[in-house]
Parts: structure tokens; C-alpha cells; sequence
């Protein structure tokens, strides 16, 4: 099964990340992570069923904890969920379009890049100085975090942005590119502390991701290797024999090295 058949075969709710829940013990690690505090104004950017509005206006006492929700049937379920919390409200809309200027901290975890382009600049025009922005895994876009527990990364304005991709890593890895040893251990850090893979599959998510990992810092010059090396190719051949799953076709034969 080639990369884009084994991609397609997956639910719709699995590969955008819809209907991905985070543990409340994950949800209260990143509230603690942004120092949310008692002055804040929340801001969830897809809140699903609003778990983690009710966490932070109960738990952290934030001023008011706001959820935004496209999907209104999702949306209303919330709004019954946290109608007896006076500090919390859900929106029924798009992100993309939904006023957040009066917010002191929002939770972004989007990887659609029409989406992270559109909602960067919005961070960048709209926001307020000092507020802080939290994201999972992926920093937004060039920017460079004031504050990171991999995956967890905080942004905080004004925005510090790198001048290269290489500057982006060395303050995320503390060196600037990605070898496999590193990408296999960002990948169990990862679904160790989002702790929403089963642990009869933590190994196949595992070496999948982290070989998604290599091959997207390969593909655009990010690796510190000059070939692909020899754990990859084995992992390779593993999900190609064992689980019929054939990733060769992502790795670009020509790099982009930055």
C-alpha cells in the first residue's frame, strides 16, 4: 500500500485531528505549562466538546475561558456541558473569523497550513502584548518559542522570528538539524505525554511517526545525516513487510537543503 492509499484508508476524524481528545491530566499540564492565572482571558481555537474551557475557568480561575466551535452540533453539546460555569461560553464558528484580540493565552493545535498560515498572521496583528499562545508539537511557522516541554511549545508576544529554518532548531534542539535518534525520541515523547495512543500500539505509532519525522526534515534539508541511514531503511522494510504500508515514496530524491 502506497503512502497515499494507506493516508486515504484512515477516518476522516483520524487525519485532520478532529475528535482527538486530550486527557484532562494532559489538558492541566499544558494550562500549568502557560501560567494561566486568575487575570487571564482563555482562548480554546477548536474546543470540541470544551473540556479544556471548563478545566481552565474551574480549575485555573481564569477570568473567562472561551471555546471556539465549528462543528454546531459538537458546539451545542459543549455549551450544555459548561452552562453552569459562570466564567465559560462557547462560540459556534470559524477561528478564522471569530474576534480573539481581548485573549491572554489560546490554545492553537491545527496542522492544515492554509489554517496555521491564515491564523499566524492574525496572532501577529491582533494580539495583545504579553499574550501567549500554546501549541503542540509544531512550532507556528518561523517563530521562535520563549518557552518549550517538547512537545509543548509557548509563543509569547511580541513574536521573535528566526531568520532560518536552521535557527528555529537550534532553540527548539539545541542544535540545528534532526538526526533519527532524535526523531525516534520526539515521536515516544510525543505519544508519551499526549497519552492517547493504546499501549498495544505504541511501538507501530512510534516508528511510524518517527519515520514521518525523518523523512519531513530530510525532505527539506533538516536531517544531519547526507543519506538516508540504515535504521530507517530497516524501519522501512518493517512497515513495508509487516504492515503493508510502503513510505519510500515521501522520501524526495532531491533535497531542499537550506
Amino acid at each position: 500500500m502506497k503512502t497515499n492509499e494507506f493516508f486515504s484508508s484512515l477516518p476522516n476524524s483520524l487525519s485532520s485531528g478532529d475528535d482527538i481528545f486530550l486527557p484532562a491530566r494532559v489538558v492541566r499540564k499544558l494550562l500549568r505549562f502557560a501560567e494561566i492565572n486568575n487575570s487571564d482571558i482563555f482562548y480554546e481555537l477548536g474546543c470540541g466538546y470544551g473540556s479544556m474551557v471548563a478545566i481552565a475557568a474551574r480549575e485555573f480561575n481564569a477570568r473567562k475561558s472561551v471555546g471556539i466551535e465549528i462543528r454546531k452540533k459538537i458546539a451545542i453539546e459543549a455549551r450544555k456541558k459548561i452552562s453552569f460555569i459562570e466564567n465559560a461560553e462557547i462560540r459556534i464558528g470559524d477561528i478564522r473569523n471569530e474576534p480573539i484580540s481581548d485573549s491572554t493565552v489560546l490554545f492553537f493545535w491545527f496542522t492544515d497550513q492554509r489554517i496555521v498560515e491564515h491564523m499566524t498572521k492574525r496572532f501577529m496583528t491582533e494580539l495583545k502584548l504579553g499574550a501567549r499562545i500554546i501549541t503542540i508539537f509544531s512550532p507556528l511557522n518561523l517563530m521562535l518559542p520563549s518557552k518549550i516541554d517538547f512537545p509543548f511549545f509557548l509563543f509569547q508576544t511580541p513574536f521573535k522570528l528566526a531568520t532560518s529554518l536552521q535557527q528555529q532548531l537550534e532553540s527548539i534542539n539545541n542544535k540545528s538539524c534532526i538526526d533519527f535518534v532524535e526523531s525516534w525520541s520526539m515521536a515516544e515523547k510525543y505519544i508519551n505525554e499526549l497519552d492517547i495512543v493504546p499501549g498495544q500500539h505504541r511501538r507501530f505509532v512510534n516508528i511510524l511517526q518517527s519515520i514521518l519525522i525523518w523523512i519531513n526534515a530530510w525532505n527539506i534539508g533538516a536531517t544531519c545525516e547526507s543519506e538516508v541511514p540504515a535504521p530507517v531503511d530497516s524501519y522501512l522494510g518493517i512497515l513495508r513487510t509487516f504492515f503493508g504500508i510502503d513510505l519510500s515514496d515521501l522520501i524526495s530524491p532531491t533535497r531542499d537543503v537550506k
